[in-house]
C-alpha cells in the first residue's frame, strides 16, 4: 500500500498511532511502527527527560521510523523541540497551537510536521505554514478536541476540499472498514487512537482499558467545553463536572475542579471513580486487548476485504 503519507514517513501502512498522554510511550510506538505503521511517542504527559528516556528506548526498539506528538502549548516547549532535534527524530505531530511556531525549525533539521486540526479553516492555515500533512480530527475523537463539534464523516471531505497537501483522518476510526471509510472521504492515512489505547503495549492502566472495553454507546460524551472540549467516560468525577457546568460554573472554577494530574490519575493510576478518563466513542465497538502487531493486521486485512466487495458494487 504506498500513497503519499506512506512515502511521506517513510512507512508501509498509511497507520498513524495517536500520541495519546499516558498511553502512548516507547513500548506502544515501537510496536505500531514494527506492525508497518507509523508509532507516535505522546509528549504531553512527559518531562523532557522522560521523553528522552522514552525516545532511545524506541530507538533500541525498532529500527523503522517513529514519531513524537507535541502539544504546542506544553510548558517545556522549547526544551522538548531541541530534545526532538538532537535525538535525530524524523516525524513531528503538533497540536494544540499555532504551527508556524516551530514548522520551520523543525523541517529545516530534516523533520517532517503533520498538525492536527479541527475544521477547514485551520486545515488551510496549516497549509499556508507549511506544514507537510494536516490531521483533521472529528469530535468522536478521544481526550481534547475542537470547539466545532464537527464529525469525522463530515469534516474529512470539507478539508480535502480546502487544502492541496496530505491529509490524515482521525476520530471514531478503530476498523479497516472506518479506515476504508475515511479513504473515500479523501483522507490518505489515519490516526488511530482510542483502538492503540486499548492494546496490550499502551501504557495505560490495565483497570482503564478493561473499563474501556466493557463501554457501550453513550458512555462517554464532550465535556469541559468552557476551558477544552474533552470526551470523558461518564464515571464520578464526570458527574461532578456535569454538575457544576450544570449551575453555570466559570472556567476558573472548573479548572479548579479538574486541577492537576487528573488524567494521570484515571488513565495511568487507575482511579475510576475519581479519574479522568479520557476515551473516544468508538471504544464502544471494542472488546479486546489485542497487540498492536494484530490490530494493524486486522485492520488491513478488512480494509483490503471491504475494498474489493465495494469494487463488485454496481447501480
Amino acid at each position: 500500500m504506498a500513497n503519499r503519507i506512506t512515502s511521506l514517513f517513510g512507512i508501509n501502512y498509511p497507520i498513524i498511532s495517536g500520541g495519546m498522554v499516558w498511553c502512548s510511550g516507547w513500548r506502544l510506538a515501537s510496536a505500531v511502527s514494527n506492525a508497518g505503521g507509523l508509532g507516535l511517542i505522546g509528549a504531553g504527559s512527559m518531562h523532557p527527560e522522560v521523553l528522552r528516556e522514552h525516545i532511545q528506548k524506541c530507538k533500541a526498539a525498532t529500527d523503522k521510523p517513529f514519531g513524537v506528538n507535541v502539544p504546542m502549548l506544553y510548558p517545556n516547549i522549547e526544551e522538548i523541540i531541541q530534545i526532538i532535534i538532537e535525538e535525530k527524530i524524523p516525524v513531528v505531530f503538533t497540536s494544540a497551537g499555532n504551527p508556524k511556531t516551530w514548522t520551520k525549525k523543525l523541517q529545516e533539521n530534516g523533520i517532517k510536521v503533520a498538525h492536527v486540526v479541527s475544521s477547514s479553516k485551520f486545515a488551510l492555515k496549516c497549509q499556508e505554514a507549511g506544514v507537510d500533512a494536516v490531521v483533521a480530527e472529528g469530535f468522536e475523537a478521544g481526550g481534547h478536541n475542537g470547539h466545532e463539534e464537527t464529525t469525522t464523516l463530515t469534516l474529512i471531505p470539507q478539508v480535502r476540499k480546502a487544502i492541496t497537501i496530505p491529509l490524515i483522518a482521525a476520530g471514531g476510526i478503530a476498523t479497516g472498514s472506518g479506515m476504508l471509510a475515511a479513504f473515500a472521504l479523501g483522507a490518505e492515512g489515519v490516526q488511530i487512537g482510542t483502538r492503540f489505547a486499548l492494546s496490550q503495549e499502551s501504557s495505560a492502566s490495565e483497570e482503564f482499558k478493561k473499563l474501556c472495553v466493557d463501554l457501550k454507546e453513550g458512555d462517554t460524551l464532550l465535556s469541559l467545553k468552557k476551558i477544552g472540549p474533552t470526551r470523558l467516560v461518564k464515571n464520578e468525577f464526570f458527574k461532578q463536572v456535569q454538575e457544576a457546568e450544570s449551575r453555570g460554573a466559570t472556567p476558573e472554577e472548573l479548572k479548579e475542579l479538574l486541577g492537576r494530574g487528573r488524567a494521570k490519575k484515571g488513565i495511568f493510576e487507575g482511579d475510576l471513580v475519581e479519574g479522568e478518563l479520557e476515551i473516544g466513542q468508538i471504544s464502544a465497538l471494542i472488546d479486546d486487548l489485542p497487540s498492536a502487531d494484530e490490530i494493524v493486521e486486522t485492520i488491513i486485512a478488512e480494509f483490503n476485504k471491504n475494498k474489493s466487495q465495494l469494487a463488485e458494487l454496481s447501480f
